[in-house]
């Protein structure tokens, strides 16, 4: 009867601790294949600009659609051959949809040598996680481009994998993978997909929507936990937020910007493009390398409060629903 609670502390178990081996094939991997298959031939087929804003829907219907199904005829099969079986492979579909140990690697990878002062080796590390330039960056604006790359996949990395696996276990979380992985790579406003990748920018911005707002709550629980200035979250959560070109991104950058007292957003630049982000946050000081650190902490914190709340939903759901 509790299984959906046990596998989702599990799922969250294996991310944090083992992350993503890499002699295991990653479902991301093969998400991201049949999307660009299926780019190449709809760019193949259609070359009217018009009729690919309306093609572009193919891309959230075949793509989720297919990943929520085969994820479901995976799990049928593996339950006609043994329930444990069944339970350890959704365990470790639903951890490939979490980016815990990935993120907080990440952020230290570029922790480290700026600790070390190897600036170079600094803005190489972040260029793997980011997309703008970072060839140039100093010291200061490492730190925030690590910052905000941990802020905002607090929602798209740990939350909402874990919100739509409360819901829909391994088929609903591994579907939200794929629309994840849609806007990451078709969802651009550039020339190339402001037609044919618009749905999939909207598709996640509206399934991130709820999990967003449910990381502000959690954020501010962690400032709280933390001792960190949690009214500074929450009035920049108010000001700020909406400032962000994304709906739901805005909300844990914002957040964190208030809770330690520093100012995210900026000037970022891509390909030599100036792109002016509006900022987030009072500047009461200027951010520090150790500020990587505070962040991931925020995120580990409010990632297990939400496992505890999602937790504890899922007995409630469990016991008086069904």
């Amino acid at each position: 009867m509790l299984t959906t609670s046990i596998i989702l502390v599990f799922s969250y178990l294996v991310d944090r601790f083992v992350g993503d081996p890499r002699n295991l094939p990653h479902p991301v991997i093969f998400i991201g294949k049949g999307i660009s298959l299926l780019e190449k031939l709809i760019r193949k087929v259609f070359h009217d600009e018009r009729k690919l804003k309306v093609v572009g829907l193919l891309f959230p219907i075949v793509i989720v659609g297919l990943t929520y199904l085969l994820t479901a005829i995976v799990l049928i099969i593996a339950h006609q051959i043994n329930n444990w079986l069944a339970i350890c492979i959704e365990v470790w579909l639903i951890s490939t949809t979490i980016a815990t140990k990935g993120l907080a690697d990440a952020g230290r990878d570029v922790y480290k040598p700026l600790q070390e002062k190897d600036l170079p080796k600094a803005r190489q590390s972040l260029g793997m996680i980011v997309g703008r330039d970072t060839h140039s960056l100093d010291e200061n604006e490492i730190s925030r481009g690590t910052i905000e790359t941990v802020a905002e996949n607090i929602v798209d990395a740990i939350i909402s994998p874990l919100f739509y696996a409360l819901i829909g276990g391994a088929p609903l979380a591994m579907a939200y993978r794929a629309v994840n992985t849609l806007d990451s790579m078709v969802g651009y406003k550039n020339e190339k997909y402001r037609n044919l990748g618009w749905a999939s920018a909207r598709l996640d911005d509206l399934c991130n929507y709820i999990p967003a707002r449910i990381t502000a709550v959690l954020i501010l629980a962690a400032c709280w936990i933390t001792r960190l200035d949690i009214r500074g979250a929450w009035s920049s959560i108010k000001n700020d937020a909406k400032l962000h070109p994304s709906p739901n991104s805005g909300i844990p950058e914002a957040a964190v910007a208030g809770a330690l007292g520093i100012q995210l957003g900026g000037t970022n630049y891509y390909n030599g493009i100036a792109s002016h982000r509006a900022k987030m946050g009072v500047p009461k000081r200027r951010i520090e390398a150790n500020d990587i650190l505070h962040t991931i902490k925020i995120m580990h914190i409010s990632s297990i409060i939400g496992l505890v709340i999602f937790f504890i939903l899922s007995i409630f759901i469990t016991v008086y629903v069904y």
